[in-house]
């Protein structure tokens, strides 16, 4: 029966060797991924976590940090960074540019931590002042590890959030995405950050960002994690929206199934470090469509794994997740 529900048992992903046993489960069956399910980017996050530059880039030899924007999230989310990887920055001439890359991603995050998710009438006038000086260094972090590593992709998309919390205006982000897509077209990262700056709450208009991620999708090969765009443009349409059940459409169900089908579903989508995140945007969108066909077959694949990220949107995430799993 679970052969004809979920696919062949041989057609299941071979065992990754680095991915981290899943830790104690909740009541409910689930857990929050960590660490992005893998111990060698737990051995990097511990690296980080202790100040030891040296075991970071040892533990950064696996990946490629110009790319990987799961890898260096994990680093930007991580306190105490920004307190001594400037010194790493001015120290290392050799490893400079990876040093201000994560100094640039860290304060970004460090900077919306002080401004928090506030409307922005309610921040008050200090935290605007930090808020604005960690973008500041950010900003100054991120062009000159882009300068240092012109092929890098991932300054780029950082310079996007910097850019649109410090208002530095359309003209501005749009040459910064465009840089970023010149290095890579099918860039999730920088598809979905756009796809955020286009929401009315950001300037946009209504639609305009639906449209843009389905032209996205529309280049995107078989297998490739670029169908994200599709779901979490739904996700944002909810979000916008004052009804709760504007995604249950019969549309949108079968646009989100072709989606997951074409990308996480495909026998030639790549299970890397943190491909839990992708099945959990997909979770969400099909969960908030009321999807029944293919949402049980995504939650069966994460197999209780959650992830804050796009659930956050919900007031109560961890027990929105397991409330959707149980129902689906």
């Amino acid at each position: 029966m679970l052969g004809k529900l979920f696919g062949r048992v041989g057609e299941r992903p071979a065992a990754d060797p680095h991915a981290l046993p899943a830790p104690r489960r909740r009541k409910n069956g689930t857990y929050t991924v960590r660490a992005l399910g893998d111990a060698r980017v737990l051995a990097l996050v511990e690296a980080a976590d202790a100040g030891d530059w040296e075991a970071v880039k040892a533990a950064l030899v696996p990946f490629d940090l110009g790319s990987d924007h799961q890898v260096l999230g994990e680093l930007a989310d991580l306190d105490g960074v920004q307190d001594w990887i400037g010194r790493a920055a001015e120290e290392d001439g050799d490893h400079r540019a990876t040093a201000l890359l994560i100094s640039g991603a860290r304060h970004i995050a460090w900077g919306w931590e002080a401004r928090t998710a506030e409307r922005a009438a309610n921040v008050t006038q200090e935290q605007w002042r930090v808020f604005h000086e960690r973008l500041e260094v950010a900003e100054e972090h991120l062009l000159r590890a882009a300068e240092l590593r012109p092929a890098w992709v991932t300054p780029w998309r950082r310079l996007l959030t910097s850019g649109r919390g410090m208002s530095l205006g359309d003209t501005v982000n749009r040459t910064r995405r465009d840089a970023a897509l010149r290095r890579d077209p099918l860039d999730l990262e920088t598809h979905v950050e756009w796809v955020s700056q286009l929401q009315p709450r950001w300037g946009g208009r209504p639609g305009q960002a639906m449209t843009y991620a389905r032209e996205a999708f529309t280049r995107a090969p078989e297998g490739h994690r670029l169908g994200c765009v599709v779901a979490m443009a739904h996700i944002e349409d909810w979000v916008e929206s004052d009804s709760q059940s504007c995604l249950d459409l019969p549309y949108i169900q079968a646009e989100l199934r072709e989606a997951a089908r074409h990308s996480i579903l495909h026998p030639a989508y790549e299970r890397r470090p943190g491909w839990q995140h992708d099945f959990n945007v997909f979770a969400m969108a099909l969960s908030l469509a009321s999807e029944s066909v293919v949402a049980p077959r995504v939650f069966h694949a994460l197999d209780g794994a959650y992830t804050s990220w796009p659930w956050g949107y919900m007031a109560q995430p961890d027990k929105a997740y397991a409330r959707f799993r149980r129902h689906a």
